[in-house]
Formats: structure tokens, sequence, C-alpha cells
């Protein structure tokens, strides 16, 4: 591999295909058909992979913060779960011996001067599955009173501190003179 004047050509090699001599522009043809080949080579089993894996991983990672994101709102839920029932504990130990919703809506009603307008109060309880406790419920209506003693009345229910709420109420305007309503409502309460 010498050019004319004896010395070595960096650039001129020969190559064979089927003991034939090839001229230059098809030698660099093959040459290029190579390198093309290599370079896909490389690409399809280096750079390819490496690509599939950061996409896969992205992949995961936006799964993995979604189910982060979804256990720490259950834990925030679970937390508030668990308060409220400590804080429910605390009140129900906290209650008089021989607590009962029944006497407790009667001497309120008593205290807030509609004990007169009671027209019936129903009590009924149900047991709490998987609980030891259970659920004492009053429904109770009263007639010809104003809004003013019915929302005493309510506010003192739920203000008590017993854990008593008011589930349902019904309220209708008995007369437009007086001013009057009547009131269905549904008490209830934990016990143990």
């Amino acid at each position: 591999m010498a050019n004319q004047e004896g010395k070595p050509d960096i650039m001129e090699f020969n190559i064979r295909f089927g003991g034939r001599k090839l001229n230059r522009r098809e030698q660099i043809a093959v040459v290029s058909v190579g390198g093309i080949i290599l370079f896909y080579l490389f690409i399809h089993f280096a750079i390819s992979p490496v690509i599939g894996k950061k996409n896969r991983m992205k992949r995961n990672l936006g799964i993995k913060k979604m189910t982060l994101t979804e256990m720490e709102s259950l834990k925030s839920e679970y937390d508030a779960i668990k308060k409220q029932k400590d804080t429910q504990a605390v009140y129900l130990a906290g209650r008089k011996r021989g607590f009962t919703l029944f006497s407790f809506l009667d001497r309120l009603a008593g205290e807030a001067g509609i004990k007169g307008n009671i027209s019936y109060m129903k009590p009924s309880t149900s047991n709490q599955p998987n609980s030891r406790h259970k659920k004492s419920i009053v429904e109770m209506k009263l007639q010809g009173i104003t809004m003013k003693q019915l929302t005493t009345y309510l506010h003192g229910v739920e203000t008590s501190g017993n854990i008593v709420v008011v589930k349902r109420l019904s309220i209708s305007v008995k007369g437009s003179k007086d001013r009057s309503v009547s009131a269905v409502m549904q008490i209830e309460t934990i016990e143990l």
C-alpha cells in the first residue's frame, strides 16, 4: 500500500470480495454500509435499552408517586378517624353514669322552656356491628315553638359534650301571624 512515490498511503486499502479486488468507489460503499450497520447495532443494543429503561423508570416513578400520594391521603384519613374515636372515647368516659338520651333530651327541653311543646318522644336502640356500643335514637316532635326556642334547644343538644347529634330535622311553619313552627327531629348518640 504505497503511492507512486513509494510512500505509504494512509487512505488506501484493498478489499477483496469473492476473489475480486474492489475499486475505490465500491470499497467506500462497503465501508459505509459496514459503518451504518455498526452504528445501527450500537443504537439497537446500547442506546435503545438505556432509553427504554429510562422510560420504564419514569413510568414506575409516576406510579410510585401516585401510590405514595394515595397512601398519605389514607393515612391522613385514618389519623382523623382515630383522633375522632379517641375524642369520642374521652367524652363517653366523661359522661355521667346512667346517662340516657331520652332523659337528657327531656331535661334539656325543660331548661329551654319547651317541655310543654313536646308532642311525642319515641326512643329506640340498635346494636352496633363489631362493637360493644349501641346506638340510642330518640325521635321527637315539638309543636308551637318559635325559631329562637328551636335554635336554643338544638344548640344545647349539639354542644352538650355528650356526643349527641341531630341526624334529621324537619321544620314546618304553622301560622303566619305568630310565626310558630313545628319540628320533627331524630337525635342519636352512642351508649356503652
